[in-house]
């Protein structure tokens, strides 16, 4: 018998799963790193929105939700609750749907 047939199966992922898989308690997070000093405050703010949005946007993908249509602010800050932020302001969660829509 050949060697690749004894492997066991992965568990399905999100991707080849046939429904939607439970989004588990995602990653660690990464450990962070200080921000470079001496940039105007609107970039730092600019800066974190942009990651924020940037984790939300993989998560709502994680948890079966594809389409910015699908993602309401509503939906977003849900998903930004499972996985341990802050709610988003509208401004987040706008641009939460832009990664998603340019992502395709």
């Amino acid at each position: 018998m050949p060697a690749a047939a004894l492997k066991p199966k992965p568990l399905p992922t999100q991707s080849t799963a046939k429904r939607s898989v439970l989004l588990d308690m995602p990653y660690a997070p990464v450990e962070k790193r200080p921000l470079p000093p001496g940039r105007p405050r609107e970039w730092y703010v600019s800066h974190n929105r942009r990651l924020k949005a940037m984790r939300l946007a993989i998560a709502l993908l994680d948890s079966g939700v594809y389409m910015p249509n699908q993602a309401r602010n509503e939906t977003i800050r849900s998903t930004a609750e499972t996985i341990g932020v802050h709610p988003p302001s509208d401004t987040t969660c706008h641009m939460v749907r832009a990664l998603m829509r340019y992502s395709r």
